[in-house]
């Protein structure tokens, strides 16, 4: 089989995870103890012993996320098992764990650019009105046409009838009324930190790119596809401008999923938190098999 790995994006965070693999891999503490490290702070209490509050900021999720991501990766990869693997791919801050996987940066140049996404785009929530709201239930043309109507855009298209909006707080409170006034099967306004994926992120984008202007990306060493289009992409300056991009820019993980499927993948693995992924494979397509990797014991199958 032709295996495509998946990592995930922030929300997926919880505490206490990757203490087991921690705790029974020399490979996940060497690269957890390498990220205290780099960043300056200890990932591993925030990861492991919480409080929830202070993982889910979005400076520590997501560099939380990308190790997590990273320590099931490098234990897989230890034991054998993703001798099949042709394709990475990620959601949102995951498409930076699957460009570092593919060879587009190493394990602390990888963590260094997720360190900044995430401050970044902290700065630009605290500095902006923003929230989100998931609409289940409807067709993606329905919700683009909503979204225009209500001056707030489409930051997630996750599977089919699963699209997340993104605007300022005001026009997604409106927006989540409206769709229920028009009968959406459900419409409801998210506990997120701001306006992720929405031209509220602009300066977090501009400032990000200053920042992966100086960092060098070499070209993917397993086929890896952009949120922002869904499609492949393997230039190291064409990768570069995805990852700008994307701050701002919908992600198309649903297109994803199906390029990956077109390219010949007929396994979905998640490597993270949570199997949400997993669940989105299953939603869009139930013909594709999938599993998810987590924990320590995930690991021993």
């Amino acid at each position: 089989m032709t295996t495509a790995l998946m990592f995930s994006g922030q929300g997926a965070q919880k505490v206490g995870m990757g203490k087991d693999l921690y705790e029974n891999s020399e490979i996940a503490r060497a690269l957890y103890d390498k990220a205290d490290e780099v960043l300056g702070w200890k990932l591993t209490e925030f990861s492991f012993e919480g409080p929830q509050e202070a993982l889910t900021e979005t400076k520590v999720c997501q560099v939380a996320l990308f190790v997590h991501g990273m320590a099931v990766y490098e234990i897989m990869k230890a034991q054998g098992k993703l001798d099949d693997v042709k394709v990475a791919m990620g959601l949102s801050l995951g498409e930076v764990t699957a460009m570092t996987v593919a060879g587009v940066f190493d394990f602390e140049t990888g963590l260094k650019v997720v360190a900044e996404r995430g401050r970044l785009m902290q700065e630009a929530c605290e500095a902006t009105n923003g929230s989100m709201a998931a609409v289940i239930g409807v067709e993606r043309d329905v919700v683009a046409a909503f979204c225009e109507e209500m001056d707030v855009e489409m930051a997630n298209l996750n599977c089919p009838g699963q699209i997340v909006i993104s605007g300022e707080t005001a026009k997604i409170a409106a927006a989540v009324e409206a769709g229920k006034e028009r009968g959406f099967r459900r419409i409801m306004q998210l506990d997120v930190a701001g306006a992720y994926h929405s031209r509220l992120m602009q300066p977090a984008c501009s400032a990000f790119a200053e920042f992966l202007a100086g960092v060098e990306f070499k070209a993917p060493q397993l086929m890896v596809f952009t949120n922002t289009t869904g499609e492949r992409v393997s230039e190291p300056n064409a990768i570069r401008e995805a990852l700008v991009k994307q701050v701002v820019s919908s992600v198309l993980w649903e297109d994803c999923m199906v390029s990956a499927a077109a390219a010949g993948v007929d396994l979905f693995w998640e490597l993270g938190v949570g199997g949400v992924l997993k669940g989105q494979v299953k939603r869009t397509n139930r013909e594709w098999a999938n599993a998810a990797f987590e924990t320590w014991a995930d690991l021993q199958a």
